[in-house]
């Protein structure tokens, strides 16, 4: 525990920062891009799937295990761990349940289709979709910000990994953000700044897990934030990157993404071992 408290907080928090404010870059797209790349998305969210499925498997509950192991003995370990990680897995699923489809972020948006909403000049509709897609990633990316914080405090390059699929996964929510909102109110500056705040919550999560958790760390409760950041990481790229993924363009440039996020993962870890 003593290597995980004396690594840099502040540098967890900046990766974290840094992660959670990515949805500034999809509002900045939404207003500078006359259409949306697809194809570029798409590959996108499929290597942000890729890092975080193999970094999940490979490192974070593999580490979830070692450490409860050394607490509890390995068979009470390897159950603690899993219960963990479908535990993460739980969690978020309920809090996605919780947002209703038609305000989720990760339902896909583009701005092609929002010039068409335009035309409708529902701007009620619009601005109240702008702004409960806000607040959806905002609870969204509670769990994010503490993933991202706790991989970072237990190895900084892990942290760093990590922090960029999520980073990329949070461009789609920033024009989800800003592209209706801006629509509905014409004004560019509050349509980003909006998608751009709405990312404040992933380092919020992180100051607020680490102020209440940090007092209490032993290996059962790292072990378990661990295993339960894997389940979450692999049900956000199961249930929200790779049908994105799928639905901005073809289903093998996904596939492509998530090979290619494996590869790169793989060999950027076997360069630290």
């Amino acid at each position: 525990m003593e290597s995980i408290v004396s690594t840099s907080i502040g540098y967890a928090f900046l990766l974290t920062l840094i992660a959670g404010l990515s949805t500034g870059i999809g509002g900045a797209i939404a207003f500078f891009a006359r259409r949306t790349n697809t194809k570029l998305l798409a590959v996108s969210l499929g290597f942000s799937a890729g890092v975080m499925i193999y970094v999940s498997f490979s490192e974070i509950l593999s580490e979830a295990h070692h450490t409860l192991a050394e607490g509890y003995g390995d068979k009470a370990g390897a159950w603690y761990a899993v219960l963990a990680f479908f535990g993460g897995m739980l969690l978020i699923a309920l809090i996605d349940k919780l947002v209703p489809s038609y305000e989720n972020p990760h339902e896909i948006r583009s701005i092609e289709d929002m010039n068409k909403t335009d035309k409708l000049k529902d701007t009620h509709k619009l601005k109240r979709m702008g702004v409960l897609a806000a607040l959806a990633i905002i609870i969204h990316n509670f769990p994010e910000g503490l993933a991202t914080f706790t991989a970072a405090l237990s190895d900084p390059s892990l942290g760093l990994a990590i922090a960029i699929a999520i980073a990329i996964h949070n461009i789609p929510e920033g024009i989800a953000v800003a592209v209706p909102f801006y629509y509905a109110t014409g004004n560019r500056k509050k349509a980003f700044l909006l998608s751009f705040l709405s990312g404040l919550s992933e380092p919020v999560g992180a100051v607020i897990g680490f102020l209440i958790l940090m007092p209490f760390m032993t290996p059962l409760v790292f072990g378990v934030i661990m295993a339960g950041v894997a389940g979450i990481m692999v049900f956000i790229s199961l249930d929200e990157l790779l049908p994105a993924a799928e639905e901005y363009g073809e289903h093998h440039l996904s596939i492509y993404g998530v090979v290619a996020g494996m590869a790169v993962m793989a060999v950027s870890l076997l360069l630290f071992v």
